[in-house]
């Protein structure tokens, strides 16, 4: 059986390492140009060759997208790009606009193509026309139920893969293209400059009633009317992939490697189990209770189920909930002494009680007893981001292994 790909996103090459690392069968990452998230780190030219390397080491798969919808000058840009990337060995690339595709394709016509999903495939009639432009992969809108999912399946050649995003963010405008952030702020979020103008507070006026607010308001503060819950479907492992998906994908290239080792790491468990006995398998509590431990708004199936409605969208606040802290990476670890050498990136104190995670669905917990600064020097806390320090840990873990915390404010809820 060929099973489907777990695509993990990868904002910069320490997430890259550690999607992989916790199960992603492929990531996709963004240049310096040419790519939807510009506000994320990117990565340069050496450092997409390093993220290959390491990928392909491990038999997984890099995608780099060129997903802007350009403008004339954009192109002039284009051509030098792409002459680097002939010398990297990237799996796949992923566009949205044909006349990318006509560059691509010139430039690099021995290259596998991705549709993005900017391109609102939302058919099999057009699904079928792109792959018979050179397309191997479309990745459909996210606007599609089930049902219309398993009907491209069944009415597009094999030889035609359907990626659709599982996870992560959902916007208002279909599938990515938003002119709200362009009109209110400047930024255009088709060329990667998205200010979120959909998270914002709003209230509904009619323009010949300007004192009168409209239902829609839910209280003098305003509402948050455009703003959607969070796309997760780790209930739908199974119909997922019977419904004929060759890769499920992760949103969130601008997230932190914790989210994204968290969430992968629990996909990644329960595509296995499914894959181990399909008969057997059965959903699994934990695996949500995991996910939240991520930053995360409230869920939603999106399309998926039904069309969504009043109760898929959030009209209180557009924040996080963020009910745990990332508080460290592991770097190096010694067995005999149970000393771990750990990068921290939220503050610590001895009698702490942390939760360490790593590949594979590890999961410890523990009370800090000891830490010790790089000069091997007894402290009580740990205040400054990514210091070196040594903790005690009484399982062996891993590099990759992270530390984190219930916020006091959560503890015995």
């Amino acid at each position: 059986m060929n099973k489907v790909e777990l695509l993990a996103p990868a904002g910069d090459l320490q997430k890259l390492k550690f999607a992989l690392t916790y199960g992603a069968d492929a990531v996709y990452i963004g240049g310096q140009i040419f790519g939807l998230r510009s506000s994320a780190k990117n990565f340069t030219f050496d450092e997409m060759s390093q993220g290959i390397a390491f990928a392909h080491n491990l038999d997984k798969k890099v995608y780099l997208v060129l997903n802007i919808i350009p403008h004339n000058d954009d192109f002039k840009l284009l051509d030098e790009y792409l002459n680097e990337i002939k010398k990297l060995d990237i799996d796949a690339l992923i566009l949205s606009d044909p006349g990318t595709l006509m560059y691509v394709k010139e430039y690099l016509p021995e290259k596998e193509i991705h549709l993005s999903t900017q391109a609102n495939n939302t058919n099999y009639l057009s699904a079928k026309f792109w792959h018979n432009q050179g397309i191997k992969r479309v990745i459909i809108a996210r606007e599609l139920s089930f049902n219309e999912i398993k009907e491209i399946r069944d009415n597009t050649p094999d030889s035609l893969e359907i990626e659709a995003f599982v996870h992560g963010a959902m916007c208002i405008s279909y599938s990515g293209r938003c002119l709200l952030s362009n009109y209110m702020t400047g930024r255009d979020a088709n060329k990667g400059e998205c200010a979120q103008a959909c998270r914002w507070k709003y209230k509904l006026v009619e323009e010949k009633r300007p004192d009168e607010y409209y239902p829609v308001v839910e209280d003098e503060s305003g509402t948050f009317f455009f703003n959607s819950k969070d796309l997760c479907m780790i209930e739908h492992i199974p119909d997922l992939i019977e419904s004929g998906l060759s890769s499920l994908k992760i949103e969130g290239r601008m997230k932190s490697l914790y989210y994204v080792a968290n969430i992968i790491r629990v996909y990644r468990e329960a595509i296995d189990k499914y894959y181990k006995s399909k008969e057997k398998f059965k959903y699994d509590q934990n695996w949500l209770d995991e996910i939240k431990k991520a930053s995360h708004r409230k869920f939603t199936t999106g399309f998926y189920l039904k069309k969504p409605d009043e109760n898929d969208q959030l009209y209180s606040s557009s924040s996080y909930i963020r009910e745990y802290d990332f508080c460290g990476i592991v770097k190096d670890y010694d067995v005999n002494s149970k000393y771990a050498l750990v990068e921290q990136r939220n503050r610590m104190f001895i009698g702490d009680k942390i939760e360490i995670i790593g590949p594979n669905y590890f999961y410890h917990e523990q009370l800090i007893t000891e830490m010790y600064d790089k000069n091997d020097k007894p402290i009580e806390v740990a205040p400054h981001a990514q210091e070196i320090i040594k903790i005690k840990i009484d399982v062996p873990v891993n590099e990759f292994y992270i530390l984190r915390k219930e916020k006091v404010e959560n503890v015995g809820k």
